[in-house]
């Protein structure tokens, strides 16, 4: 297996690689079309055939080319929006060579929002990052965030790497574990609590 963690040091948003060497097969988690000249070099170098476009979530009416660009590399695109034309369920498989990738319904940043599972690993972009958003300063869905984050990430084994979004003001990799215990919007307080911290966010970060 091949992981590469690509970091675009200008907005702080990442990256994800995952590959199956052996059947020459990739996916990207959460690409973005200004990087694509690097993207498309990696996977040239070590010869691997892109099978799946992965977004956690995106910010399309503030970027209206980028679905377009990411379109350009020839595979799939999954994202929130448009996962009933593929057609694609929460739980769904995404495989690549002997690899699979979990579809995980994670609303809250975005209406939409998707985390996927892949081994030990969950890749929830923006979820955990409640200021930390270049594009957004507070979640769209605070209700379906905190169902989200409370119901489905933390019931995960508390040794599962939670990979982020962006790094701007929030850890890029942390676990189960951790977020649970520490995570200042999260630990320790009620929904009603959580709920009148996200009422009270500035509009602007």
């Amino acid at each position: 297996m091949y992981f590469r963690i690509l970091s675009n040091e200008a907005s702080g948003e990442l990256t994800y690689l995952l590959a199956d060497q052996d059947a020459c097969e990739a996916v990207l988690v959460d690409p973005h079309s200004c990087d694509l000249p690097v993207l498309l070099a990696l996977l040239a170098e070590r010869d691997l055939r892109l099978r799946w476009v992965l977004r956690t979530h995106q910010h399309d009416v503030s970027h209206p080319d980028e679905r377009a660009g990411l379109a350009s590399l020839g595979a799939p695109l999954v994202q929130g929006d448009n996962l009933d034309t593929l057609p694609l369920a929460d739980g769904a498989v995404l495989p690549f060579g002997d690899e699979l990738v979990r579809i995980v319904f994670t609303p809250g940043h975005t209406p939409h929002c998707l985390s996927f599972g892949w081994r030990d690993r969950l890749f929830c972009g923006g979820l955990l990052a409640i200021t930390a958003c270049p594009h957004q300063p507070h979640p769209a869905a605070p209700e379906l965030l905190w169902d989200s984050v409370t119901q489905r990430v933390f019931t995960l084994p508390d040794e599962t790497l939670l990979f982020a979004g962006h790094e701007q003001r929030a850890r890029a990799v942390s676990t189960v574990q951790e977020q649970r215990r520490w995570h200042p919007f999260f630990a320790g307080l009620t929904r009603d609590e959580f709920l009148a911290q996200m009422t009270a966010l500035p509009e602007k970060n």
